[in-house]
């Protein structure tokens, strides 16, 4: 059973469709990419989910069934804008969020605490959260969405803020979470993250899903007739059904001719005695598939 299904759901605010006939569905224990630039919908989509708009027609199903006050400890939501109370010490303040979702206080603390060393915050936890950097303020939103344990994470932005050493510690806890049974919602401008994160995804456009899939099939779909190639040798100027060679610094792009197969590429390359250290299709970037179907669709960031 999908822990959250989303079924042709609308909103507008006065004239403008914020949100048209969008649907997916999130399954247990998976990271599920939500992308589009900005204004597309994301957020006003996951305001639903949330319970926090209605949708004009459309309906969503969370954990099997409407939104509850009772399901809603059962999410944990780590939104763009941070939400921390700025003016008391960490501890308090992280113990205090946890137990509006329902956590013993006793309990609470004693989570926190193994979250603060996991985080490398326990230093500062006596520290006014206004004291705290940028990076330490995100670690520490991160705890209040984790800390109560809940069955589904939605998170905008994650790795804002976040040095390379600190994003690598939140993919890995997000991993973890998901090898728990956690189903996660991801939405960031990040590609690479998602690429590196995601089972599948969903892009909205101008309040519209025109991606969705496994990102395996969706980067298929737009592959092109090309070939990546690294040999340990230079490679001819000419390939029988090749269009064009291109050079980067670490490999060659080999342009196919229409209907060419790849296989027969790498028979002809090795008839020729070429080592052949790589050879792959050529499947798109996340970033480029993004690229593409914004600007197809007239959107701009």
């Amino acid at each position: 059973m999908s822990t959250i299904n989303v079924e042709q759901i609308s909103k507008s605010f006065g004239a403008q469709k914020a949100v048209d006939n969008v649907s997916f569905d999130v399954e247990p224990g998976e990271i599920f990419g939500l992308l589009g630039p900005n204004g597309a919908g994301k957020t006003t989509s996951i305001r639903i989910i949330l319970d926090i708009f209605k949708p004009d027609t459309g309906k969503v199903s969370i954990l099997g069934g409407q939104m509850t006050e009772e399901k809603k400890n059962k999410i944990g939501y780590l939104p763009e804008e941070r939400g921390l109370y700025q003016d008391i010490s960490l501890d308090r303040c992280l113990i205090y969020l946890a137990t509006l979702k329902g956590m013993d206080e006793h309990e609470a603390q004693k989570r926190i605490s193994e979250y603060l060393e996991k985080f490398d915050l326990a230093a500062s936890k006596k520290k006014k959260v206004k004291e705290l950097s940028k990076g330490m303020q995100q670690k520490a939103q991160l705890i209040t969405t984790l800390v109560h344990k809940p069955e589904i994470v939605i998170i905008d932005e994650p790795f804002s803020a976040l040095d390379p050493v600190n994003t690598q510690m939140v993919k890995d806890i997000l991993q973890e979470e998901r090898a728990r049974g956690t189903s996660i919602v991801m939405c960031t401008h990040q590609m690479h993250q998602v690429e590196a994160l995601a089972d599948r995804i969903a892009l909205i456009s101008q309040g519209k899903t025109v991606l969705y899939g496994t990102l395996a099939n969706v980067r298929q779909q737009f592959a092109k007739e090309a070939l990546i190639v690294r040999t340990s040798s230079a490679l001819p100027a000419e390939l029988p059904g090749v269009s064009e060679i291109e050079k980067t610094n670490s490999h060659n792009i080999l342009h196919l001719v229409e209907g060419q197969k790849p296989q027969d590429i790498l028979r002809e390359l090795l008839t020729r005695n070429i080592v052949v250290e790589q050879f792959e299709i050529a499947l798109p970037t996340l970033d480029e598939i993004f690229i593409e179907v914004v600007k197809n669709k007239g959107v701009s960031e």
